[in-house]
């Protein structure tokens, strides 16, 4: 069952039950504390980032920057991105070190929780 997340009221505190980095699948699996289970694909994912850079500048940051679906955004050209490594920053972030050379995106678990693409309950 697909179902979508409550992005109004996402559960508090927001911060993963559980995070796994599949390389070889290319995705990353996120658990939250509300029992929903998120798949991001690294190469959309990467399209995502929300640093300023990739972004096009600080009018662009923010709610209104941000992907609607991370299932349609268009890899420019067409490109296959994976992680090198990863880092929690501080309690509140994770920061992916991507192939391109490209780190400097802080993605918040709020920003992730908003990004799921797609979510199943755990039962």
């Amino acid at each position: 069952m697909r179902n979508q997340p409550e992005f109004t009221n996402p559960p508090v505190p927001l911060r993963p039950a559980n995070i796994t980095l599949d390389k070889l699948s290319g995705v990353l699996i996120v658990a939250w504390p509300d029992g929903q289970q998120c798949r991001y694909p690294l190469g959309p994912l990467r399209e995502a980032c929300p640093c300023v850079e990739c972004r096009g500048g600080h009018a662009n940051m923010g709610r209104a920057g941000e992907p609607e679906n991370l299932l349609t955004l268009t890899l420019t050209p067409s490109r296959s991105y994976t992680v090198q490594d990863v880092s929690l920053v501080g309690n509140y972030a994770i920061q992916f070190f991507w192939s391109d050379g490209h780190h400097t995106g802080i993605y918040t678990w709020e920003y992730l929780y908003r990004l799921c693409p797609e979510v199943t309950s755990h039962e």
